[in-house]
C-alpha cells in the first residue's frame, strides 16, 4: 500500500513536507493504525499518539484522506490509495502527526465538566431515575478526540472565544444531567456572542464524530434551553 504522510521536525527544519511510504502489509494488518505500527518500524522518526487502540481513548486522531477519524478503528480496507495522513487542521503542529490540543483542552475545562451539587453527601449515591439516564446517551460518550472540534470552521477562526462542539456537547451533557443544580450558571456562561453563537450548523463536527455522536444536536439543544429561559 501506498502513504503519503505529513512530516514535521522542527529541530532540522521549519517547512513541513509530506513523504512517501510503501508498505507490504501482512494479512493480519486490519486498521490503520497497525500500518502506522509498521511504517514506525521501518522509520523510527514517525511520530504519532496512540494509546488504547480501540477507540476509546482518542488520542491517535489525525486527519485522514482529507477526513478527520481514529486510526485505531479506521479500516485500511475503506481507504483510497494513496492513503495521505495529516496532523488534526487547525492546530499548532509540535511534530509529524502530533498537535497542540493546549486550546482544546482550555475550552474543555471552561465549562466546568463534572457534576455539581451543593447539597449533602448520600449516603450512597445520587439516584437518578432510568428515564433521566436516558437523556444521556450519546452525550456521554465523547472521548475527547477533538476530531469534532478541528473540523469546525469556527474554532479555527475563534479558538480563543467559540467552546467548540467537543466541549459544547459536554456542556449540554451535564445541563441534560437531572442530578447537576448548576443548570442557571452553566446557561449565564454560555449567553455570549462567541462562546456559543458562533456555531453556524455546517455539521462537520456530527459528519466526522468517530463515535456516532451529534454534537450539532447538542449546541442546538443548548440554544433552545436559552430560548425558553428568555420566554
Amino acid at each position: 500500500m501506498r502513504f503519503q504522510i505529513y512530516r514535521y521536525q522542527p529541530e532540522q527544519s521549519d517547512q513541513p513536507y509530506l513523504q512517501d511510504y510503501t508498505l507490504d502489509i501482512p494479512p493480519g494488518t486490519v486498521m490503520l493504525l497497525d500500518a502506522l505500527m509498521l511504517l514506525k518500524a521501518q522509520d523510527e522518526s514517525l511520530s504519532f499518539r496512540r494509546s488504547c487502540r480501540e477507540g476509546v481513548c482518542g488520542s491517535d486522531a489525525m486527519n485522514i484522506n482529507g477526513r478527520n477519524g481514529l486510526a485505531c478503528i479506521t479500516r485500511l480496507k475503506d481507504l483510497a490509495e494513496p492513503i495521505t495522513l495529516r496532523p488534526l487542521p487547525g492546530m499548532p503542529v509540535i511534530r509529524d502527526l502530533i498537535v497542540d490540543l493546549t486550546s482544546f483542552y482550555t475550552q474543555y475545562r471552561a465549562v466546568r465538566p463534572w457534576l455539581i451539587d451543593e447539597g449533602p453527601e448520600p449516603e450512597i449515591e445520587r439516584r437518578q431515575s432510568p428515564g433521566d439516564r436516558d437523556q444521556l446517551d450519546g452525550l456521554y460518550e465523547c472521548v475527547l478526540c477533538a476530531c469534532c472540534t478541528t473540523s469546525c470552521p469556527s474554532f479555527w477562526w475563534n479558538p480563543d472565544q467559540f467552546l467548540g462542539p467537543a466541549a459544547l456537547l459536554q456542556s449540554y451533557r451535564f445541563l441534560q444531567d437531572s442530578r447537576d443544580q448548576d443548570s442557571g450558571q452553566r446557561l449565564d456562561d454560555l449567553e455570549d456572542p462567541y462562546r456559543l453563537y458562533r456555531c453556524h450548523t455546517i455539521m462537520n463536527c456530527t459528519d466526522v464524530c468517530p463515535k456516532g455522536l451529534d454534537p450539532a444536536r447538542a449546541i442546538a439543544g443548548i440554544k433552545g434551553l436559552l430560548a425558553k429561559r428568555r420566554l
